[in-house]
């Protein structure tokens, strides 16, 4: 992805974002702290980069590469409501989506330091007076450090337009009631997790396969009700497959290119499968993550992975069988 950059206007003033405008009604997972106009088409957005969090947080204490993809995550709904016009209760669907962290930059850094992403979006095409697709580049930096970037394309769909699109499938408290119960999941430390209720992934007879553990309870990955399987769920199941197989080596996914093809539906397995691709230039391992229901593929995650840097083994937690079961 090219490098972009704008010169901040220091007079120009940070908008407040309201809570809604990044789709999360926790408001400890609102990461995004303040957005201007720098430009045509081009936008400065401050973020909060916590010291801890419950979910998104490395093994080693440094900067977790779900983390930014969340924060990017969060650019789509707030620029969609706040610069494009976009109304409250349309739905926003990835096609794709596409990071890249600077391995520096997921040292430890002091967390008071502001993140502020360089955002420019492009091929920008409107329904009416909203935006209805729209490609969004992102740099992000702390101080001085450059964090990495993130690319993605997304579509804007009223609530009339999602629901004949979705059918059925459209109501999101019929869908979480109907969700499959999650399996067993992999041992923790596997999968570089510490507590078994952060584990995505079920064990499977086959070999570089296992099933998608949804569990529709986890506070952050379902923070409201959702008629599929979240995006966010989906990029956990890539790094935590990913893991899998080079466990017992601790890895940090430094890049993803993921691909949505169908939505992946809560009422029916989902299973992920892990082959080996060739090394990138600079011979780091590489992998690709199929996401298959129905027997068809719905999502697909090239991973590049590097060891993650200071990294310590994680703690032996007691067998999944031995803990109380998710619900």
């Amino acid at each position: 992805m090219p490098r972009f950059a704008t010169v901040p206007d220091a007079t120009a003033r940070y908008e407040v974002i309201p809570q809604q405008f990044v789709h999360k009604l926790d408001p400890d997972e609102v990461l995004l702290t303040g957005w201007r106009k720098t430009g045509p088409d081009t936008y400065e957005v401050t973020a909060r980069r916590p010291q801890t969090h419950s979910f998104y947080l490395s093994g080693n204490g440094g900067y977790d590469p779900l983390l930014f993809a969340e924060t990017v995550r969060q650019l789509l709904p707030l620029l969609s409501h706040a610069a494009y016009g976009v109304p409250l209760g349309h739905q926003l669907i990835w096609d794709d989506f596409t990071y890249s962290m600077d391995a520096a930059a997921m040292e430890a850094t002091d967390p008071g330091i502001p993140v502020r992403l360089v955002v420019r979006c492009t091929a920008v095409t409107r329904r009416s007076s909203h935006a209805s697709a729209i490609v969004l580049h992102a740099e992000a930096y702390q101080g001085s450090r450059r964090l990495g970037e993130a690319r993605t394309r997304f579509t804007v769909h009223s609530r009339a337009v999602y629901q004949r699109l979705r059918g059925a499938y459209g109501d999101a408290q019929r869908a979480m009631a109907n969700a499959v119960l999650p399996g067993l999941p992999l041992h923790a430390r596997r999968v570089g997790r510490v507590s078994p209720y952060d584990v995505v992934l079920s064990p499977d007879a086959a070999t570089g396969r296992w099933q998608l553990c949804v569990d529709t309870g986890h506070p952050v990955l379902f923070d409201h009700p959702v008629d599929h399987v979240p995006g966010m769920l989906l990029l956990e199941a890539a790094r935590q497959a990913t893991q899998a197989m080079a466990d017992p080596l601790p890895v940090v996914p430094v890049t993803m290119h993921t691909e949505f093809h169908r939505y992946i539906e809560l009422d029916a397995p989902c299973w992920v499968e892990v082959e080996a691709l060739p090394a990138d230039p600079s011979g780091r391992c590489r992998v690709r993550v199929s996401m298959r229901q129905h027997e068809t593929v719905c999502c697909v995650a090239d991973v590049t992975v590097e060891r993650a840097p200071g990294s310590f083994p994680l703690p032996v937690l007691a067998s999944r069988e031995a803990a109380p079961a998710l619900v």
